[in-house]
């Protein structure tokens, strides 16, 4: 799938009942004079009451949320942030702040442009810190939720920008979680893998990157990062499929940027080499040719070195970067690994302790 840039649960209401409600809704068919059922007149009158109390949670989620919510705009391109603190960090996508290092950041709910500055930016990750010059009146951090918490039908919203459309509001629900994604290099894009990426089908579309996805708890738990791209449609995007960073990782990330300017521990796998795709003789892709293994590297240290080519890992076959850089995703720095490579014309194995991206 190509993509391109952009348990929580909420408890139902229950709608009261009388006592001669619940019987009716029991026997099914009982009524106080003997006329139509009580239980169909209560459904009926049950389902514009269900749709309001629906109607009402949205509302109160976009009054509590959106003040944390802003648009930056950066000399070639525009996106969306959530504010972090109270001292006006706010965290968004790298490729949002692209290579620039000065902002003009405006509340979703209105008001004059502040100017922020770049505090840091990981594109390993895809996310990246701002900070405000001067914190507005009314702008308030937002509520991170629990990453873990979150499950398959969640209802969701997302905030931000979409085409330059500040304050925009779309919903959907959580349609899967743990999708590792790859992230192109073009229009901007910074090439990372992501790993346990939340899959959503509300809109996610240009400018909404950074922003927030929002459960109906007015928590964040994740930043819409990423939509597909339909190769059929002229890479344009697929409805209904866009991505975004749990907020777990996320304040994994800003935190160590807000503490210490910078990623200090990034807790992401790597095999510390440096590699290319290569092709077999029908010019598919066939492995990861190792082009530089550092003898204090986790795949130094288990033998490898340059001329290998990595075909497997794990029970995973490796055909391109790409697909290493995803299996390695879902791997920690100390896992154990079997990885599988060919010297020569031998198919050979190495147990690697991998180390840290």
């Amino acid at each position: 799938m190509d993509v391109s840039r952009g348990h929580a649960r909420t408890p139902r209401r229950l709608l009261p009942l009388t006592a001669a409600a619940c019987a009716a809704a029991l026997v099914g068919g009982c009524s106080a004079d003997g006329d139509a059922p009580v239980r169909e007149r209560s459904t009926q009158a049950a389902a514009p009451l269900a749709a309001n109390d629906l109607q009402d949670d949205y509302r109160a989620v976009i009054k509590n949320v959106l003040p944390s919510v802003v648009q930056i705009d950066a000399a070639n391109s525009l996106g969306s942030g959530v504010v972090y603190d109270a001292a006006g960090h706010i965290v968004t996508n790298a490729h949002v702040v692209g290579q620039e290092k000065n902002f003009e950041v405006t509340a979703a709910t209105g008001g004059q442009p502040v100017t922020a500055r770049l505090v840091f930016s990981y594109p390993e990750q895809d996310l990246a810190v701002i900070r405000l010059t001067s914190v507005p009146q009314g702008l308030k951090p937002a509520k991170f939720g629990d990453s873990a918490a979150v499950d398959m039908g969640q209802i969701v919203l997302a905030m931000g920008s979409p085409l330059g459309l500040s304050g925009s509001v779309t919903q959907g629900i959580v349609s899967a979680t743990g999708r590792t994604v790859s992230e192109g290099r073009t229009g901007g894009g910074t090439g990372a893998t992501i790993g346990n990426m939340i899959q959503t089908s509300a809109a996610i579309n240009p400018g909404n990157s950074g922003g927030a996805l929002v459960n109906l708890n007015s928590e964040v738990i994740g930043i819409p990062t990423l939509a597909a791209t339909d190769p059929e449609m002229g890479g344009g995007s697929a409805a209904g499929i866009g991505f975004a960073i749990p907020a777990s990782m996320v304040r994994t990330v800003a935190d160590q940027i807000v503490k210490d300017g910078k990623v200090t521990d990034s807790g992401r796998a790597a095999l510390n080499i440096t590699g290319r795709t290569v092709l077999d003789d029908d010019y598919e892709p066939a492995g990861v040719a190792v082009v530089e293994a550092p003898a204090n590297g986790a795949a130094g240290r288990a033998g490898l070195r340059p001329g290998d080519v990595i075909i497997r890992l794990g029970d995973t076959d490796i055909t391109t970067i790409t697909s290493l850089s995803e299996a390695l995703a879902s791997l920690r720095p100390g896992d154990k690994v079997t990885t599988t490579y060919v010297r020569g014309t031998a198919t050979r194995k190495a147990e690697v302790t991998l180390g840290e991206m």
